[in-house]
């Protein structure tokens, strides 16, 4: 694949996509997920071990695609496993890319409707984001990571102040006692605070066009770091505040920490619209990667044109998102293609890594 100078990325850009894409509407509901496995303030050690695990996946990940420089997923998997096969793989991750997509896109107008645009209907909040997404992405992967590179900041600086805020009603006694109940709860909610690590996968696609692919291991290990203290703080913080018993009952606990106080004599006295803006951002982000990510996929498994995928796509997206009739139906969905990226994600790039592996070994051994 020939890329133009305007293609690539830098190393740190890289890694400003892989955090991105892991920050979407994760941080919203994980305190409740990881609540409901763990039954124990220990969440957030969950969280450590779970981020831990997406780290190693990462590596892995990028240790494959290390193996076909200048080639994303799309273009060398037929190499490792044939042709049909590999068109096989492909057309499943673009399908995970596509409800990823789907997922997000709901998933912003769900949180926009319950705190800012309350009556309003769901697809005309989705449909402004679909047309600024499209927007964006027919530019290619440059403006997604320059643009990514602005929001990144801007969250990082305004979740610490908002939740660094919240201390004014955190009792260190609700994460007591650590490992009251031995370490089983903890690995109970390992597999639910791994997967809200989805998004190193992206570096399937993203090696092609770094400037020193070389160094995609540090931008997936940077990548991850940044999401596993986010969601550390954002899990001690909200158990801290509102107890175990009170985190499980909540929808959105993150944003109800931020409801549950406010400081007098600022401008803003109430600061959940901060972390709905910041956090619409994020979304907005792992809607927009994952929407170029399938397009590209069935243009490079097409060898055609990536724009004319990138309309047709909209429809498809947004028969997704429309598919989840209420809340919980979008949680179980989320659940369920979460389940389905711990096999595309989590045992079969291993698997791969050890079959090119295995088969360039031979070659050499052969010639």
């Amino acid at each position: 694949m020939i890329l133009s100078p305007k293609d690539r990325i830098t190393t740190p850009q890289a890694a400003v996509i892989v955090i991105n894409f892991i920050l979407g509407s994760g941080i919203l509901t994980l305190p409740r997920t990881t609540s409901e496995k763990v039954h124990t303030p220990d969440g957030w050690i969950s969280v450590i071990l779970g981020g831990l695990i997406a780290m190693m996946a990462g590596v892995i990940m990028v240790k494959l695609g290390q193996q076909f420089p200048e080639k994303t997923f799309y273009q060398y998997s037929h190499e490792i496993v044939g042709k049909w096969m590999g068109v096989l793989l492909s057309l499943l991750i673009i399908c995970y890319f596509l409800v990823t997509t789907g997922f997000q896109l709901r998933s912003m107008a769900e949180v926009v409707d319950y705190l800012l645009l309350e009556g309003t209907p769901i697809w005309a909040i989705m449909m402004i984001f679909m047309w600024v997404g499209l927007y964006l992405i027919i530019g290619g992967i440059n403006p997604i990571a320059r643009l990514f590179e602005i929001i990144l900041p801007i969250t990082i600086f305004l979740f610490l102040v908002v939740v660094f805020m919240s201390f004014k009603i955190f009792e260190i006694d609700n994460l007591r006692p650590v490992l009251g109940e031995g370490t089983i709860p903890v690995l109970k909610g390992v597999k639910t605070t791994a997967l809200a690590f989805s998004g190193p996968e992206i570096m399937l696609l993203l090696l092609p066009f770094m400037n020193q692919p070389k160094k995609a291991v540090k931008a997936v290990i940077v990548g991850v770091s940044i999401p596993l203290i986010f969601y550390v703080i954002t899990i001690v913080m909200v158990i801290g505040a509102l107890s175990i018993d009170g985190v499980v009952t909540r929808t959105w606990p993150t944003l109800d920490l931020i409801r549950s106080f406010e400081v007098s004599g600022l401008i803003f006295e109430r600061f959940e619209s901060l972390l709905l803006v910041i956090w619409v951002m994020q979304m907005f982000t792992t809607f927009t990667i994952s929407y170029y990510a399938a397009a590209l996929g069935l243009a490079q498994l097409s060898k055609k044109n990536i724009h004319p995928f990138m309309y047709g796509l909209l429809p498809l997206i947004y028969i997704i998102s429309m598919t989840p009739k209420n809340i919980n139906d979008l949680f179980k969905f989320g659940d369920m293609y979460s389940n389905v990226a711990l096999f595309l994600f989590g045992l079969l790039p291993p698997l791969l890594l050890i079959i090119s592996r295995v088969k360039k070994k031979n070659y050499e051994a052969n010639t």
